[in-house]
């Protein structure tokens, strides 16, 4: 069957998914009637040829029909360009369908929305929305969850092993943390006086100590962390996300950035949230959570039927391109992104109107707080919250700077100089609000489904630079998860006695989103894109899952290894470079060479 084409299936219409997005028929959402508006003929309309009941859709016009008919064998843009008000009133058809259902989060059981390039989860998920605290510039690790008496016992002298270059080489002696570390919850966290509000719900964090990464330097430690490769032009994990899961809310982008106050993206700038060369709906969207206008232009100025009719004849014009692009994947994209930026327009102020929060939940996130950084770094957190009730699959938090140490706008925890003040204004920033997210998403029954990631692109230094700040180490670090099926309270890996170097239970970026990955249900590995020849993933050719911090491991039945034996074919999805489907993602398979694994192999053989 042609992609795209529309089919009558025992009287009901069957859309054929494009093969990128999934390999399955799925019954589609209602097409004849936005069919019936582009061709300027009334759903229930007779004409003189008679009509027809067809189940399921209801009485039709056999010239309806000899339309449909006619179009079986044409592509399905190519019909619409010919109708006489083309894809915009059938566009807006389906749009205008959106704006009467419930914008809560649909229930994904029976499935995953119809935006997703999966058919399904690889297995059951633990997790259905990821929020990712960033803290840009990079948090101390032995300030904050990985004490280290002998830095007290050794203060101001020589390093006693070899120090490795550092990014300024103005490297100085053994500094002890000025922070005091307290055993937190019924787990005894170690956690340190920087956080207080965290050590209430020190039984949920899962703390890694043992986070690697290749790079020393900030634009390239945060594409590193954000896409797996240390340079731009690679799609973002919040894409990556959105792009295999898609959102369950059709009226809000699948990867939404929070930004608040001075909040500036990370160094690196917008295209640490690029959708790469995943399709361009994906791209994360940046809302500016204390603004009037969330989004620039996000409240109309004319009416709803001045928009129809603009958008309308906007599409004349997108439908010759697309005719002229020979039906470029990214310029439909990006009419789709006008589809969601329509509905957009009523969702995005009711999410930021939080008028209707009560002054109990305003206290507990900090949003009533002097401290003005604070209070704009609440509303993210409580913001990220609606946008996981409201179904958004990914979601990231922005960092607002203090200006301490070399902490600039781009990277606000980078205290080169003055770390006890910087680290300690910029803790207080975020501690209050970060706990009270947690403890509410707990409360409502959300966190078991949300999986929280805090992390920064590398750690610091256990010896001072200059007399009071730490230099970039990425030879060993802390970030922590909780919720979405992670085991609170525990503590994987650890790094030597000056938390310099990992010596025990090494990982890396891969590994944290292969982790992250495997909550929401999905296999690293075979979550690909057909791009420049080969399959790209975020985990590269890397990446195992940690399975230790994990509540639950599933384990493979004798039916589900004999199955999946590395004989067995396997279906590979995606897009090649120029936007036409592999043999593969349109239903053929292919074997998998020997020696390379599947993900039950994989997975019993990971840590």
């Amino acid at each position: 069957m042609r992609q795209g084409d529309c089919r009558l299936n025992g009287g009901r219409p069957t859309l054929w998914r494009d093969s990128h997005r999934s390999t399955r028929c799925a019954q589609a959402r209602p097409v004849l009637p936005a069919i019936h508006l582009a061709c300027g003929i009334r759903f229930n309309e007779r004409c003189s040829a008679g009509s027809k009941t067809l189940p399921g859709v209801g009485r039709i016009a056999w010239k309806t029909i000899d339309m449909l008919k006619e179009a079986v064998s044409l592509p399905r843009r190519f019909f619409l360009e010919r109708c006489s008000s083309g894809f915009g009133a059938a566009a807006l058809a389906g749009l205008m369908s959106f704006q009467g259902r419930d914008s809560s989060a649909a229930d994904i059981s029976g499935g995953l929305p119809d935006d997703a390039a999966l058919a399904k989860t690889h297995f059951p998920a633990a997790a259905r929305h990821v929020i990712f605290c960033f803290m840009s510039g990079g948090v101390s690790h032995v300030d904050s969850f990985d004490p280290k008496p002998e830095l007290k016992r050794l203060h101001g002298q020589p390093m006693p092993v070899r120090i490795e270059r550092t990014q300024f080489n103005n490297n100085g002696s053994v500094m002890a943390s000025p922070f005091e570390f307290e055993a937190s919850g019924e787990s005894g966290t170690p956690i340190s006086s920087m956080f207080p509000h965290l050590r209430s719900v020190a039984d949920e964090l899962a703390v890694i100590r043992s986070m690697t990464t290749p790079v020393n330097e900030h634009a390239q430690g945060n594409f590193f962390m954000h896409t797996g490769f240390p340079t731009m032009g690679y799609p973002s994990a919040g894409a990556w996300c959105a792009y295999g899961l898609g959102t369950e809310n059709q009226n809000l982008p699948g990867y939404v950035v929070l930004q608040s106050g001075t909040a500036v993206p990370p160094h690196g700038g917008v295209s640490l949230y690029s959708n790469g060369f995943l399709p361009a709906r994906h791209q994360g969207s940046i809302l500016q959570a204390d603004k009037p206008e969330a989004i620039r232009n996000i409240q109309p100025l004319d009416n709803d039927t001045v928009q129809r009719q603009r958008l309308a004849f906007a599409d004349r014009f997108n439908s010759t391109f697309l005719r002229q692009t020979a039906q470029d994947a990214q310029v439909e994209a990006a009419i789709r992104n006008y589809e969601t930026a329509f509905r957009m327009q009523s969702a995005v102020p009711e999410l930021c109107d939080i008028s209707g929060e009560s002054k109990a939940t305003h206290e507990m996130y900090g949003l009533t707080s002097d401290d003005q950084e604070k209070a704009a770094y609440g509303r993210q957190c409580l913001l990220a919250r609606r946008l996981v009730e409201r179904g958004v699959r990914f979601i990231e938090l922005s960092c607002l700077t203090k200006s301490i140490g070399a902490g600039g706008a781009a990277n606000p925890w980078d205290q080169h100089s003055d770390l006890e003040r910087g680290h300690g204004a910029m803790a207080a920033q975020v501690d209050q609000p970060m706990a009270a997210l947690i403890a509410d998403l707990k409360q409502r029954g959300l966190l078991d489904r949300t999986l929280i990631i805090w992390a920064g692109e590398f750690g610091r230094t256990p010896f001072s630079q200059g007399s009071n700040g730490r230099d970039h180490n990425p030879f060993g670090f802390s970030v922590w998860m909780a919720g979405g099926g992670v085991k609170g309270g525990s503590i994987y890996g650890a790094t030597d006695e000056f938390g310099y170097h990992v010596v025990e239970d090494a990982c890396t970026i891969y590994d944290l989103w292969a982790t992250a990955l495997h909550q929401l249900g999905i296999n690293h590995e075979r979550l690909t894109y057909r791009y420049s020849g080969r399959d790209v993933r975020l985990t590269d050719v890397h990446g195992h899952v940690l399975k230790r911090v994990l509540h639950s491991w599933p384990r493979a039945s004798r039916k589900a290894v004999e199955r999946f034996s590395l004989s067995d074919p396997i279906r590979r999805g995606g897009l090649s470079q120029t936007g036409r489907t592999s043999p593969a993602a349109s239903g053929e398979t292919e074997k998998i060479p020997d020696g390379a694994g599947l993900c039950l192999t994989r997975y019993a053989e990971s840590r």
